[in-house]
């Protein structure tokens, strides 16, 4: 299968409908931007992530916990919006579709220290494991329509998660 993230914009408009499938699809827009809108949504999870972190003062817990929320809803969200995107584009893994950078990007952020250098690790290593996809991340985008388009940026968020816990180790 390949996927098409060169993809400007949908070739049918939303639908009131589905207006709300195609903001969330998008992360309210993020992945009309260009070049390179995965990354554009991953730094943006990264800043909502590091505004938290910084302007909420909760504690570490606090903070995961709020995480997990996100990580939860992006996915629960995600699968029926990337699903009623790709559908309604009638291309597969349009790269408009950027609510699944955001996810597995806040998947890599679990447990990360508050600073930049550590957000800017997982940041990196997120990006690059998206983009590779190793095994068996890249099997699961033929998951059906929306979890194939979610599951495999969840998959390659929980490797740079582990990564992350390692670097953290030493550094």
């Amino acid at each position: 299968m390949t996927t098409d993230r060169s993809a400007a914009a949908p070739t049918q408009i939303p639908t009131r409908k589905t207006h709300w499938a195609f903001l969330t699809a998008t992360f309210l827009g993020i992945g009309y931007l260009r070049p390179g809108p995965g990354t554009w949504a991953s730094t943006a999870a990264v800043l909502l992530w590091a505004g938290a972190a910084w302007g909420l003062h909760l504690s570490s817990l606090g903070l995961n916990l709020l995480l997990a929320a996100g990580i939860l809803l992006a996915i629960a969200l995600g699968v029926p919006a990337a699903t009623i995107a790709e559908r309604k584009s009638g291309r597969h893994d349009p790269g408009f579709v950027v609510i699944d950078e955001v996810a597995g990007q806040w998947v890599a952020l679990l447990g990360c220290p508050r600073d930049w250098p550590h957000a800017l690790i997982a940041l990196v290593f997120f990006r690059l494991l998206d983009i590779t996809k190793p095994f068996p991340a890249r099997q699961l985008e033929s998951l059906p329509e929306g979890w194939g388009i979610v599951c495999d940026d969840v998959a390659a968020g929980l490797y740079a998660l582990g990564i992350v816990a390692l670097v953290r180790i030493w550094y």
